[in-house]
């Protein structure tokens, strides 16, 4: 069987590579990547393997990024730090996980499995699997939020505590930090990734553009068509609305 790695940490994927090496199955390691983004492109240029071992937290950002540009239909395997009884929803259809470090017998027990559905997948009977359902069920397992945000200012490269930020701007394929002093930084992560990074407590998505902090939205009013319209601080260079789907999930979040 052919299998893709994907994994950050250096001795994790070695170790993987020497667990699967003894498995007593015949493995070819089609690819190694460690990032949402190497990722991305190898499933893009390569034929899709038999299976994919996948962390889901990678260093980039949460792994689950990497299925909202690339249809997975083959099983994949995460594996993962996070002991919690949410992540067992993960043992459905053709998923399994394992805790790191992973152990031989449970590598083992996993391919079993993989071999029983295989011919599944061979003769294309499979569904794609619901890997947004599988983030939902995975978030309250990831309560260790950020606390600041790395930028680089030409060779430099600054930390910014999450307190001192107003909001995100995602405009044409850039991210922007502004902070509450109304300083603008570049970052190298998507909205998507930033709203399962941050305290929902205090941050929300206000609409595609934009995530906000709490202490940042001055004024909100009812704007035409049932939208709302936002005043942050320091001001945006644009109206900010609420669309009218997310107001009710907006002023819940208000009210908490």
């Amino acid at each position: 069987m052919k299998v893709l790695i994907v994994e950050d940490e250096p001795f994790a994927q070695q170790e993987l590579k020497r667990l699967l090496s003894a498995s007593g199955y015949a493995i070819e390691i089609a690819g190694c990547t460690d990032s949402i983004e190497e990722t991305i492109d190898w499933l893009k240029n390569n034929r899709l393997p038999d299976l994919i071992f996948l962390d889901i937290q990678l260093s980039d950002g949460l792994s689950f990024e990497i299925f909202r540009h690339n249809k997975i239909m083959c099983p994949v395997i995460f594996t993962t730090a996070y002991d919690e009884y949410s992540i067992r929803a993960f043992r459905l259809n053709s998923i399994d996980y394992l805790l790191k470090p992973v152990k031989p017998e449970e590598l083992k027990a996993a391919l079993d499995k993989f071999e029983d559905i295989r011919k599944t997948y061979s003769q294309g009977t499979q569904s794609a699997i619901d890997f947004s359902r599988l983030e939902q069920l995975l978030k309250p397992a990831l309560s260790d939020y950020k606390t600041r945000f790395l930028v680089r200012i030409g060779d430099q490269i600054k930390h910014i505590d999450v307190q001192d930020i107003a909001w995100f701007l995602a405009e044409e394929n850039v991210v922007f930090l502004t902070t509450k002093s109304n300083h603008r930084y570049i970052i190298e992560y998507t909205l998507d990734q930033i709203a399962t990074l941050v305290d929902p407590r205090f941050f929300t998505r206000i609409n595609r553009s934009y995530i906000a902090h709490i202490s940042s939205i001055a004024k909100v009013s009812r704007h035409f068509n049932g939208r709302l319209l936002t005043e942050l601080t320091p001001a945006a260079a644009e109206p900010v609305y609420v669309s009218r789907a997310r107001v009710k999930d907006f002023i819940d979040w208000l009210d908490r």
